[in-house]
């Protein structure tokens, strides 16, 4: 199962990709959501092998996933592997620079199962499709008008 969306921000690449990297920010979102989120890394920079375990409810029911960083190519790319419940997934997260001042977000998250268990919660997330991409779209909108106030472009 493959969940696909981007947004275009109207900020430079080189400002967009700090911002999508900010992962001590996106934990303390992460916690004020009602998720648990425990870093096991002690890595000093970004980059791969940064791993962390969150837990959280999804569709009813908690959840604890297992998350690496696997790829971190500043200013274009990063790609994580994530493992939960009997499903994996490879999430990428990819700019690309449209222009001098615009940036596309592209967002791609690939899940598969490898038990039972993973098949039911995908079967139950594809029936969820149309509204799961809303929402995701929805994020990642907000995510790309905060990102430009943030950096002051009107």
């Amino acid at each position: 199962m493959i969940f696909e969306t981007k947004e275009d921000i109207n900020a430079p690449i080189e400002q967009v990709f700090p911002q999508i990297s900010d992962f001590a920010g996106f934990e303390r979102s992460a916690l004020r959501r009602g998720a648990e989120v425990a870093r096991l890394d002690n890595l000093r920079t970004p980059g791969p092998g940064m791993k962390w375990d969150l837990k959280f409810n999804l569709r009813g029911k908690r959840r604890d996933v297992h998350m690496e960083m696997v790829h971190y190519a500043p200013p274009t790319s990063m790609r994580f592997h994530t493992q939960t419940g009997g499903v994996s997934g490879v999430m990428t997260v990819e700019l690309i620079a449209l222009s001098r001042n615009s940036t596309r977000l592209c967002l791609k998250l690939e899940m598969s199962a490898a038990n039972l268990t993973g098949r039911l919660l995908l079967q139950s997330l594809k029936l969820a499709r149309s509204s799961i991409s809303g929402r995701v779209n929805a994020k990642l909108y907000e995510f790309a008008r905060n990102t430009e106030d943030r950096l002051g472009i009107a």
